[in-house]
């Protein structure tokens, strides 16, 4: 029996993550074990208080039915009160936010929900590479923006324009779905409120709908940033957040998109068929998550600066330039001259020292003079990559 997969997926790869821990986990057989610099998944536990409440809630007998689609109340309010205690951004949570299953969920849900066939996605290069899958899946046309160190890892304007023109002078009625991310990843470009009020007039200018990822506002950046805090943004953007890194709990799958009443119930509209709710006691130990203060994420940062600078030192080592400015969970930095592109050293890296960093070209063709190091890992775990280095240097 002949079964084909369906077109949707030509061109739509395993993710690069995914296949690269199965070659890990050869390595690992053929002697001294790989250390894995390369996944931003947090390895410390969420607070204590948040792991009581999920093993309180959970013991009870009434709370394992299915959930309403939109999230308990609880939860909504608490995503509500955190946005204005941190963003100063005021959202009705009765109608302006909707829990997800984690926010890369709603990426996708996104993308279902606003793209037709053909339609353009304007997706940045070097970034998150489910942007460009999700638009994919969803019939969209991909239409790269670059952005580059000269212009601060920030989108130009100008060739926005220009690539707009072009695509809609072949399809001029298609709406556009733009995906901006700050603090960025893999560049670890802070936010800045002038660019984010010049892409909310650029996008109302243009019709377009902006969907900011903004899942590392508290990693070692000192002035947490929503695009929704400009004034007018809820007419033309929605913006993504998460739980899992700013309070480890990455494998706890809790997102949410925020927006306008309009936007909010036409996204449910597709989640709605894709799902039947989070598990009442996660909803209600993330709620707890939302109510730490500044001392949480002080304590976090604390630990992440000193991570930091292990890997500024391992940077330096392999002879690369970087910004010590640089905010997020990841070291961003441009590999030696020497090297043909980032697969060259990444390759003899872990070929050679059995440390894997994470090649930029991954995240676009604008990163291939890149290299991207993970902050989750130990002071101890870094300075074993570093000895490990040393020896092939």
């Amino acid at each position: 029996m002949r079964v084909e997969v369906a077109n949707r997926l030509n061109g739509i790869g395993e993710y690069y993550f995914s296949q690269k821990l199965r070659e890990i986990e050869q390595l690992n057989k053929t002697g001294r074990p790989v250390i894995n610099l390369g996944i931003g998944s947090p390895d410390l536990p969420p607070h204590e208080s948040v792991i009581k409440v999920l093993h309180e809630e959970s013991s009870k007998g009434n709370v394992h039915a299915y959930q309403n689609y939109k999230g308990v109340i609880a939860l909504r309010k608490a995503m509500s009160e955190w946005y204005q205690k941190w963003y100063n951004v005021h959202l009705d949570a009765e109608s302006e936010i909707l829990p997800l299953i984690g926010s890369k969920e709603g990426i996708m849900h996104i993308c279902m929900t606003y793209i037709n066939a053909g339609d353009a996605v304007l997706v940045p290069n070097p970034g998150y590479p489910t942007y460009r899958s999700a638009a994919k899946l969803a019939g969209g046309n991909v239409v790269e923006y670059k952005l580059q160190e000269e212009n601060d890892w920030f989108p130009d304007l100008e060739e926005l324009e220009q690539l707009l023109s072009t695509n809609r002078s072949k399809e001029p009625s298609r709406q556009t779905l733009m995906f901006i991310n700050y603090p960025h990843m893999p560049t670890g470009k802070a936010p800045n409120r002038d660019v984010f009020e010049q892409l909310v007039v650029f996008a109302k200018k243009n019709n377009i709908l902006l969907c900011h990822d903004n899942p590392y506002s508290f990693i070692l950046n000192d002035a947490p940033m929503s695009i929704l805090s400009v004034e007018g943004a809820k007419d033309c953007s929605l913006e993504l957040n998460s739980l899992s890194k700013s309070h480890n709990m990455a494998g706890w799958r809790i997102g949410m998109v925020c927006g306008s009443r309009e936007r909010i119930d036409e996204i449910i509209r597709f989640k709605s068929n894709m799902d039947s709710g989070m598990f009442l006691p996660v909803q209600l130990a993330a709620a707890t998550a939302l109510s730490l203060g500044s001392d949480w994420f002080e304590h976090l940062n604390a630990l992440y600066q000193e991570r930091r600078k292990k890997v500024f030192e391992l940077m330096d080592l392999l002879g690369c330039e970087f910004d010590r400015a640089q905010v997020g969970l990841f070291v961003w930095a441009k590999i030696p001259a020497c090297y043909e592109n980032c697969y060259s050293i990444t390759d003899n890296i872990l070929n050679h020292s059995k440390v894997f960093i994470t090649p930029g070209g991954i995240f676009g063709s604008e990163g291939n003079q890149y290299i991207r190091v993970s902050l989750c890992s130990t002071v101890e775990k870094l300075n074993e990559a570093l000895e490990r280095v040393k020896e092939i240097q």
